[in-house]
């Protein structure tokens, strides 16, 4: 049985670390959340302790989807939203398993929609400064400007285009062709913030402190950076003659 109005998936590679703990994390919240957690075949072990935290005192409210190797986070994401929206949740979340994103936002980013009534809320690091700890400065600096470009490129009115700790109403999903969302890295988050903005979604960015993972390895890479800087020229030259849905109910 559903416990939950609301699920946060987490796409895991290697993060026997931080995964029992970021459970626990979120599991301890006043607002209750349900996890999927999308593991690409993680030779570390990470889904054999979520499967023993499901079968304990988790049962019910904990998720695991196994995949068979590394895929992408887009893809994991699409998989999770599908999965989600198959089980009528109303409220979809995505979050790290590193604390890069801390659980204690949830409820603020489920408040913004729920509560505010927008459709899209986005953890953003850069809606009010740069709120980054532990960051490199040419890391600070590279995704800080990425942003900037996307801003200049697309006209996307978001400061933090390339968040990935976000909160989606299920209508958003399903009125988004999820088979057409093309970008696997750090480019699925802005395609995504990008359709919903075209499809006419109401935006907003929530203000977080993004804290740089203290146990594993991060998993960025130029290659992931480099689809999110060409990816945004397709996107603004795909959207000239593009057909974006509408939410229902209103008109095209």
């Amino acid at each position: 049985m559903q416990n939950s109005d609301s699920v946060v998936i987490i796409p895991t590679y290697n993060e026997i670390e931080n995964i029992e703990k970021i459970i626990r994390a979120v599991f301890g919240l006043e607002k209750t959340f349900d996890i999927l957690v999308i593991d690409d075949g993680s030779p570390d072990g990470t889904a054999a302790v979520v499967k023993r935290l499901q079968q304990g005192e988790f049962a019910g409210r904990l998720h695991l989807i196994e995949r068979s190797g590394k895929l992408g986070l887009g893809t994991a994401y699409i998989a999770g939203f599908k999965w989600a929206i198959d089980r009528k949740y109303d409220y979809i979340f995505e979050m790290d398993a590193d604390f890069s994103h801390a659980p204690d936002d949830l409820p603020r980013l489920y408040a913004a929609c729920a509560e505010e009534g927008n459709d899209v809320a986005i953890g953003s690091r850069y809606v009010s400064g740069v709120n980054v700890v532990n960051w490199p400065m040419g890391r600070v600096l590279m995704s800080y400007y990425a942003s900037k470009y996307v801003r200049v490129v697309t006209g996307l009115p978001i400061h933090d285009t390339t968040a990935g700790f976000v909160c989606y109403r299920r209508r958003v999903l399903e009125t988004i062709n999820l088979d057409e969302i093309r970008f696997k890295g750090y480019a699925f988050q802005i395609e995504m913030k990008f359709t919903a903005y075209k499809c006419g979604f109401k935006i907003k960015e929530v203000p977080v402190i993004f804290v740089n993972r203290r146990e594993g390895t991060s998993k960025m890479n130029s290659s992931i950076f480099g689809e999110a800087v060409f990816g945004v020229m397709r996107l603004r030259l795909d959207s000239l003659t593009k057909q974006y849905p509408r939410p229902a109910g209103t008109a095209c």
